[in-house]
């Protein structure tokens, strides 16, 4: 993939330059110290992935991000943690603290991989075909999968797209989140953010910002806190 470094410190660009030269599926096109200066670059359309920093001077990562043309992943790469959630409001794919371990900067990698293979494979508009009391019927990648309400754990909004989580794989389709969460059965499936729905029977453990589904950490957004905990969390708590 090709890949460019956005940040405003020195240190950090080249703390992550270092983390793509030991990735070999990684090729640096470049590294800027500020978002007008990798316009250029982004303007031909030849990245597949931005590792971006969210505080520079004069611009805000995420605000940025919402501009960014063509189909290119973005990294969000930052010392503050507290922006985690705001960043998955705009389709990022990851979002790494700093200092960026290399066995985390490379899961990152991997995930923008999978899904960049998987936007590949899509050739056709896909769209829910067929809707019953225990499953439904997606076409994707020029098939229609029979997908059980039991067997997904969430689903992940990605741009133009969704992707459906289940226990055994992923199925992308083109298709805006909203469409798919509308034609789900609600008691079942929650709406936890711009770009993820749960499935509550799976939520293993719940926090005030994440909901845990086995090794998966899905954020919750702002605007989507008080309805999800209204609905599915404080009334179902046992009180003494």
């Amino acid at each position: 993939m090709n890949c460019i470094i956005i940040d405003d410190e020195p240190l950090a660009r080249e703390a992550i330059q270092m983390l793509v030269e030991q990735t070999p599926t990684l090729r640096l096109m470049g590294s800027f110290n500020s978002p007008m200066a990798a316009q250029e670059i982004l303007g031909a359309g030849k990245v597949d992935l931005i590792f971006l920093d969210i505080q520079m001077p004069g611009t805000n990562g995420i605000a940025f991000a919402r501009t960014i043309p063509g189909d290119a992943f973005v990294v969000f790469t930052t010392a503050f943690p507290e922006f985690a959630i705001d960043s998955y409001e705009v389709d990022a794919i990851d979002y790494l603290i700093k200092p960026v371990k290399l066995e985390r900067f490379q899961r990152a990698v991997e995930k923008a991989q999978t899904y960049a293979q998987l936007l590949k494979a899509d050739h056709a508009a896909s769209r829910i075909a067929d809707i019953t009391e225990d499953h439904f019927f997606l076409k994707a990648d020029r098939k229609i999968f029979k997908i059980y309400f039991s067997n997904i754990l969430y689903i992940e909004g990605l741009k133009d797209y969704v992707v459906v989580h289940t226990q055994n794989q992923k199925i992308i389709t083109a298709m805006n989140i909203k469409t798919i969460h509308d034609r789900l059965p609600k008691q079942l499936f929650a709406r936890v953010s711009k770009s993820y729905i749960v499935n509550v029977d799976k939520m293993e453990s719940v926090d005030n910002n994440t909901v845990y589904i086995g090794k998966n950490e899905i954020p919750i957004g702002n605007i989507y806190r008080d309805a999800f905990f209204g609905e599915f969390v404080s009334k179902k708590i046992i009180s003494r």
